[in-house]
């Protein structure tokens, strides 16, 4: 396993977000209602460099931190969820190549990746496994420099819009369902066939139907690291890191706006004390700031996991990034609900300034991304071996 740890100055290191959080906020409406990509916001990213950000410097990225990743990702989070989760997801991506690819053959695919400011999605799902991202169906077939792969994928997000396709799959059609790699999918490589469609409650930016996936492609874009080690070292704990961030930015929004209803309903009542709307958003202020100490708290954790060159993380590490994916999906809805429930009927149209539909909506969307009861299911298997 290759990895990168060199640290550069932040203000070399973190692309100024500022453009894209805009963009992304101008269009979340309308991307919401549509069902739409936010190509506003993608192309703000790649022209901020946000895209290629995460990858090592001496590839052509910036080697930004996960903690600088993940607040981005919040910043986003509070302005479009969508985009945000389209950020969080490319750049789960983008981290297994910075510590998976930076050496040999692989290392100039990276490097091309980097140059173009590519958008890269996943193919870890498979309609035969149910959802189990650590078992594969379908196969690599090798063809001498070349290889084929055949993937029936329920869902791809944004597949249609991406530069690359990162898939699991077996390592070829003798192994066994859990010998799985890594491939990564070039678009002009690889057709897509739609099998479904994508009008869904939350997160409808993130246009996530099935597809068929058939690639041709050659076999220097396998990554050179078993898939397990991939995903317990950079794929589980980077989701579900970034996918907090960007719940949280959700719970920031939600926040925002009740805060502006409860200083509008003190003002109305001047000289009266606070109104009694002040007492619930104190409450709810507390449940917000613990969401948010959770949420960094593990985001440290993972920098320390990263900087002590570990190859395989602990059980309890494991078990500690599942559970805050399990404590954000649920406490994200809590703050949201809070929310709606001070700013009153404002938030309950879908017309008004302090309108909650979007927010409330997506806020229940991460209880079903990698389903939770799939990782209460795995932490009972860790626990068993927990010391």
């Amino acid at each position: 396993m290759t990895t990168t740890s060199t640290h550069v100055p932040s203000s070399v290191n973190v692309p100024d977000p500022t453009a894209t959080v805009a963009a992304a906020g101008s269009a979340a409406d309308e991307v919401d209602r549509e069902a739409r990509f936010p190509r506003e916001a993608v192309e703000a990213m790649r022209a901020d460099g946000l895209l290629s950000c995460s990858l090592p410097a001496e590839l052509g990225g910036r080697g930004t931190s996960i903690t600088d990743l993940a607040a981005i990702a919040r910043k986003l989070g509070a302005a479009c969820s969508s985009s945000a989760m389209v950020y969080a997801m490319h750049h789960t991506q983008a981290l297994s190549l910075r510590f998976h690819a930076t050496q040999g053959p692989i290392a100039e695919l990276t490097r091309t990746i980097a140059a173009d400011e590519s958008l890269l999605a996943s193919a870890t799902t498979e309609i035969t496994t149910g959802g189990d991202v650590r078992n594969s169906s379908c196969a690599v077939v090798p063809d001498g420099d070349r290889i084929t792969l055949d993937k029936n994928a329920p869902v791809i997000s944004y597949g249609e819009y991406a530069d690359y396709i990162f898939a699991t799959a077996r390592r070829n059609a003798d192994s066994p369902s859990t010998d799985q790699v890594l491939v990564a999918c070039p678009r002009d490589d690889t057709e897509l066939r739609k099998t479904g469609t994508w009008d869904v409650l939350g997160f409808r930016g993130t246009c996530s139907p099935g597809f068929l996936l058939h690639t041709d492609t050659t076999a220097a874009n396998v990554l050179p690291v078993d898939y397990a080690t991939i995903s317990a070292h950079t794929m589980l704990p980077a989701s579900h890191t970034l996918w907090a961030s960007v719940w949280l930015g959700i719970a920031d929004a939600a926040m925002a706006k009740a805060r502006a209803q409860v200083r509008s309903a003190a003002r109305k009542n001047a000289g009266s004390g606070p109104p009694p709307q002040a007492v619930k958003f104190a409450d709810l202020t507390v449940i917000h700031q613990r969401f948010a100490s959770s949420v960094n708290q593990a985001i440290r954790r993972y920098e320390e996991f990263l900087a002590s060159g570990e190859p395989d993380p602990t059980v309890g590490f494991t078990l500690a990034m599942n559970n805050l994916k399990l404590d954000a999906s649920t406490t994200v809805v809590d703050v949201v609900v809070g929310a709606l429930q001070l700013c009153g009927i404002s938030g309950y149209r879908e017309d008004h300034p302090a309108s909650m539909g979007r927010l409330l909506r997506d806020s229940f969307g991460p209880q079903l991304m990698v389903s939770n009861d799939r990782i209460r299911a795995n932490n009972s298997q860790l626990v068993l071996a927990y010391r």
